[in-house]
């Protein structure tokens, strides 16, 4: 049995006066990506100096203006990358690189080495404030922790002064979710007074979810109260940085953004230590899904996941949301039957409004295609199969065909499991198309009867057909070319039937274009009911084809 009493429950605020809940995201924040720190430090072949510069270059591309590029007083590495930035010429000047570092005095003279000739540049300074950190790690007090921020703040402020480039300050209490809120307010508030920002070069103070203890609903709390209590908070930028340990990081950050929150730092899909850092791209294109713009350049989504892959060495999960291989997949029967009709009703409209159901996005909006959408296997149901046969071949099933092929198809799939689209249609080639024994349609004439005084039919027939390879042949008429061919089939074969339902449709348009008939048929002495289909150039011969495919169905003819 789990001992779940070896935990108790992480506190909550007091906090009635919450107004997020009833806010909307209306904006996207200001990004920045942490992959080339945060990301590449999770890493289990961390990348090289090349690969860091093509990941660079990448997160430019999208759209990101804010970077951090690593920890360059802590590694060789980062900080040769930084130069190679620099020197290269490769940081554009609408870009801030983002530097972090403890607050201590050779790691901060070596991140202004670092940051030599950047124009602009964000550095990132941060202790660790949480309850339990202050008691099992640095044994300190309240006080002492202050005096180790104020003091980072200050060495930061001094070298600013005589940087000739733009310097930012940014501060995190690293632990925030687990530091008392008055004790976090005052420690982000004794930085604000020594930096001194103002409305025209604001600070940002980051508030870190560096672990997840609580439900998003906590940590929105938590923004909220702070952005309330926060002086002067013109001069802040109020930035987050969720972490994914609850597998909540995203619903985090977006709560965090309803409760004040403007500047969200996270990687692409989520790379990080642990379970991770919030993913960006999920944000964003949950943005998107709800017509706002992420003002993120995120519309090749294979492209991103090809050189996210190559350069972290990491695959993508089959479920990620929108980038995974699977997520614009539907097993379902049903839902392959919503998706259907979602996608005619919307041609039908002519709508330029996405709704359909199951499919948040149109994914080809992001670079995906409708191709892998809908996958038969056996817990696939009729529309799923009525879907792939008009999609990808273009034959449009009656409704009360969906069933009968369906049940083909199924029988299939249990033994072998996924069926593809191309199997679909051997199947439907084998069962209706080619259903050509016992008796097979070889030729018709049609005569007009029309003003013949001598007969009660419009019509007759003079059909040729094979039967169990004998070449036969019989005249019969009837109302229309359809009736007359059911009549004399029924003497030829001395069966009674009858046709239920009839339908048709051009398979392609243009002089060439193929017809295909659909025939419900019924066996009047057993009661049993098929589809036969039929397709030719001439609509009347694929009508009469589809009724020799419901007889071979039914067996009339052995």
């Amino acid at each position: 049995m789990l001992n779940y009493k070896r935990y108790r429950k992480n506190p909550v605020i007091d906090y009635p006066e919450r107004e997020w809940p009833g806010k909307e995201i209306e904006k996207a924040p200001v990004w920045c990506s942490v992959d080339l720190r945060d990301g590449n430090q999770a890493l289990i072949d961390p990348m090289i100096v090349e690969e860091k510069i093509e990941m660079f270059q990448y997160l430019v591309k999208l759209g990101f203006k804010e970077i951090e590029i690593g920890f360059p007083a802590a590694s060789q590495i980062e900080f040769d990358f930084l130069r190679q930035l620099v020197d290269r010429k490769l940081i554009p000047d609408d870009v801030r690189v983002q530097v972090l570092t403890q607050c201590r005095e050779e790691l901060i003279d070596r991140t202004f080495e670092s940051i030599e000739g950047c124009k602009q540049a964000v550095v990132h300074i941060y202790n660790s404030t949480s309850t339990l950190q202050r008691d099992v790690v640095f044994h300190a007090s309240r006080e002492e922790i202050i005096a180790i921020a104020v003091k980072g703040t200050k060495m930061v402020k001094e070298r600013a002064e005589k940087f000739p480039g733009k310097i930012i300050l940014e501060y995190s209490p690293e632990s925030f979710t687990g530091t008392e809120l008055d004790f976090a307010l005052e420690i982000c508030t004794a930085v604000q007074d020594t930096w001194g920002p103002t409305k025209e070069e604001p600070m940002i103070i980051n508030l870190p979810s560096t672990v997840e203890m609580n439900t998003p609903n906590v940590y929105a709390d938590q923004i909220e109260w702070m952005n309330r209590h926060f002086k002067n908070r013109e001069t802040i930028v109020l930035s987050v940085h969720p972490h994914n340990d609850r597998g909540t990081g995203v619903a985090s950050s977006e709560l965090a953004l309803l409760a004040g929150a403007e500047r969200v730092e996270g990687t692409l899909f989520g790379n990080g230590e642990r379970t991770g850092n919030v993913d960006l791209l999920t944000i964003a294109y949950n943005m998107f899904s709800q017509g706002i713009d992420p003002q993120l350049n995120i519309e090749h989504i294979n492209e991103i996941i090809e050189i996210y892959e190559r350069c972290c060495k990491m695959p993508i999960d089959a479920r990620h949301p929108y980038a995974g291989k699977l997520v614009f997949t539907a097993f379902s029967g049903s839902h392959q039957d919503a998706i259907n009709k979602g996608v005619q009703a919307m041609k039908e409209r002519n709508s330029q409004i996405w709704q359909v159901p199951y499919l948040p996005i149109d994914p080809s909006d992001i670079g995906r295609e409708y191709e892998p959408i809908v996958r038969i296997n056996s817990q696939s149901g009729k529309g799923g199969v009525a879907f792939i046969m008009d999609t990808y071949f273009g034959f449009k099933l009656p409704k009360a065909m969906h069933k009968e092929f369906a049940n083909v198809i199924q029988k299939i799939s249990e033994k072998q499991g996924e069926v593809s689209p191309d199997e679909i249609m051997e199947s439907f080639r084998a069962e209706y198309l080619d259903k050509k024994e016992p008796i097979h349609f070889r030729r018709l004439k049609i005569d007009d009867l029309t003003g013949e005084t001598n007969s009660e039919f419009d019509t007759r027939v003079t059909v040729e057909y094979t039967d169990h390879g004998e070449t036969k042949q019989y005249t019969a008429v009837g109302n229309g070319p359809i009736d007359a061919v059911q009549r004399g089939l029924q003497m030829e074969l001395g069966v009674r039937i009858k046709v239920l339902d009839y339908e048709e449709h051009a398979l392609q348009s243009g002089s060439n274009s193929q017809a295909a008939a659909y025939i419900h048929l019924l066996d009047a002495d057993s009661g049993r009911v098929t589809y036969g289909v039929g397709v030719s150039s001439n609509i009347t011969r694929a009508s009469v084809r589809a009724i020799f495919s419901a007889v071979n169905r039914l067996g009339l003819g052995e």
